[in-house]
């Protein structure tokens, strides 16, 4: 029987997450196939999102606010401070951003735009937008955990940028040990929420079996 729990935990990782909930898999499992359309991609991905940004965001801070309801005044419970960040990296993760923001609709925007060089498989920054720093969570989004070098010069990013590593989390559809254990390795104290931890990375850097390149899928590039 599959494990029906929320997320899981593995000991080699302690700070990843997988999101266990069967949809979640299940949705995975279509989003993978490599006949899906890419208004079928869009769609899954989509609704991946939104139920894994459940989980990602289970320990908000909450406070209370007196409302009225049609019966009575009430001391309501409300999120407490600014509202989280969403950081998309560009381009595969805006499609995760926009999911986002339909769950926290007062959510901010910042962008970091990195690629991975072809030849080194490193990461190139050519862009970085972001939001005030007033404490809220950030909450980085990309498909893809494959090397870890994009994700973790985000990271970097962000850190360089005033933001606290405890103020960030990583959003993620598909991970391999090797990007996983990178930014472990530089970030062990940053967690990481993602629907599957696959095999491997093969001779090109593509997580296997993975999904293909999230980015060319969703945008039908």
């Amino acid at each position: 029987m599959p494990n029906t729990a929320s997320t899981i935990k593995l000991l080699q990782f302690p700070n990843l997450h997988v999101v266990m909930h069967p949809l979640v898999q299940h949705k995975l499992s279509q989003l993978r196939d490599k006949n899906r359309p890419s208004i079928g991609f869009r769609g899954l991905l989509r609704e991946i999102t939104l139920l894994m940004g459940y989980e990602a965001l289970r320990d908000l801070p909450m406070t209370t606010a007196p409302i009225e309801t049609p019966v009575a005044m009430m001391q309501a419970p409300v999120l407490a401070g600014s509202a989280p960040t969403l950081v998309p990296i560009i381009r595969a993760g805006l499609a995760m951003a926009d999911a986002m923001l339909e769950l926290i609709p007062t959510a901010s925007t910042g962008h970091i735009g990195i690629y991975r060089d072809h030849d080194s498989k490193q990461a190139v920054e050519y862009l970085v937008r972001l939001p005030e720093n007033q404490g809220q969570l950030f909450l980085i989004t990309d498909p893809m955990l494959a090397t870890g070098n994009s994700l973790i010069h985000a990271t970097e990013v962000l850190v360089k940028n005033g933001v606290r590593r405890e103020q960030i989390r990583v959003l993620a559809l598909v991970a391999a040990p090797e990007g996983v254990a990178a930014f472990a390795a530089r970030w062990p104290d940053i967690p990481i929420f993602c629907a599957a931890l696959d095999s491997h990375l093969n001779e090109h850097a593509y997580i296997v079996p993975g999904l293909g390149d999230a980015g060319d899928r969703i945008f039908g590039t």
